[in-house]
């Protein structure tokens, strides 16, 4: 079945395209009885206004877009993600503008990427996410003029708006919980090094431990369940005078093959090993026991930056925006620090 045009509108009402144009724009040049009988053929035929056409009348596109550099295979697991997208659809389907997401395989790849949707008006502004610490997209989108929201903190960002929350904060209250039990030696397996939270995190976490007066040691991963395993049994390869009491994982992926990899080492959580995951989600909980986690309302955060985009495409100048910091939701995967032998 072809897509309805203007044409058939016209056909079907007995009048000319131009009345149809003027009654779908709702410009003057039909009456008020010819506007509605056009207006209702449209309905029924289902038809909807091109993209293309729209761009060319008032240079909008009537979209957004969003490109993801990470590997498909990491991406289809990570549960962040998958509710950071489903909180920017349900914002943006309010007024049904739809959602152009696609995956570059470098930030060059991404940034030829925007270049083209720009020209050929594509979208009216894109999301920006994984900041790097250092970032070629930003001045790109800068020069171009092309509004964008950057989703993580507002450092790096020159002058494009971020919607962020504060990881520093809760880096100490992970921290925090876990020398309350008593844990001296504690690991972190982190994301990338190359992006912008990872060092966030990574020197909060380096600063808290010496406040504290801890043993603090960091591996990198990329937030694979692969990699997430293989750092902590790394991790803890050492004896038990000399390996971490505790980790803290970068993501719920990772965490949940860490404590997997733990137990079949032979050690059990949280008795011998605390284990405590970023970003809670159903995976938390389907593990034994099942882990305690920072949470935080990722929908929303997703939800805040597609209102925060709609505004910055309309011309206005959005100031950053502060979400609510990650909170401790307390399982069983955490307890006291095991006795010394």
């Amino acid at each position: 079945m072809k897509r309805p045009t203007m044409q058939d509108i016209a056909r079907r009402a007995g009048v000319t395209k131009a009345a149809v144009s003027f009654a779908l724009n709702g410009r003057p040049g039909v009456s008020e009885p010819t506007r509605r009988r056009i207006l209702e053929i449209a309905e029924e035929l289902g038809w909807q206004p091109s993209s293309a056409a729209r761009a060319l009348s008032d240079g909008r596109a009537g979209a957004f877009g969003l490109v993801i550099d990470r590997p498909a295979a990491t991406l289809g697991l990570e549960p962040f993600f998958m509710q950071l997208l489903s909180g920017i659809q349900a914002e943006l389907t309010r007024d049904t503008t739809p959602l152009l997401l696609t995956m570059a395989e470098d930030q060059a790849a991404e940034i030829a990427l925007y270049r083209s949707w720009w020209a050929r008006r594509q979208v009216d502004g894109v999301f920006l996410v994984d900041l790097q610490v250092t970032d070629a997209r930003v001045p790109v989108l800068e020069e171009l003029g092309m509004p964008a929201v950057v989703i993580g903190h507002p450092v790096g960002t020159g002058a494009l708006p971020a919607v962020w929350s504060d990881d520093a904060a809760a880096v100490r209250t992970a921290v925090c919980h876990l020398a309350g039990l008593g844990h001296r030696r504690l690991a972190r397996v982190s994301g990338p090094a190359r992006l912008r939270h990872t060092r966030i995190r990574s020197e909060a976490f380096e600063r808290v431990v010496a406040e504290l007066g801890l043993l603090g040691r960091i591996v990198e991963a990329d937030y694979s369940g692969e990699r997430g395993a293989a750092a902590t049994r790394s991790l803890l390869a050492a004896g038990p005078d000399s390996r971490p009491t505790a980790i803290l994982y970068d993501n719920d992926v990772m965490a949940v093959s860490g404590c997997t990899a733990a137990q079949g080492m032979g050690l059990a959580v949280p008795a011998d090993l605390s284990v405590l995951a970023w970003d809670d989600s159903a995976l938390c909980e389907l593990v034994h026991p099942p882990l305690t986690a920072l949470s935080r309302d990722i929908q929303a955060y997703g939800g805040h930056a597609a209102r925060l985009l709609r505004q910055a495409a309309g011309s206005a100048a959005p100031d950053d925006l502060e979400d609510r910091a990650p909170a401790l939701t307390l399982r069983g995967s955490t307890g006291p620090a095991p006795a010394p032998a």
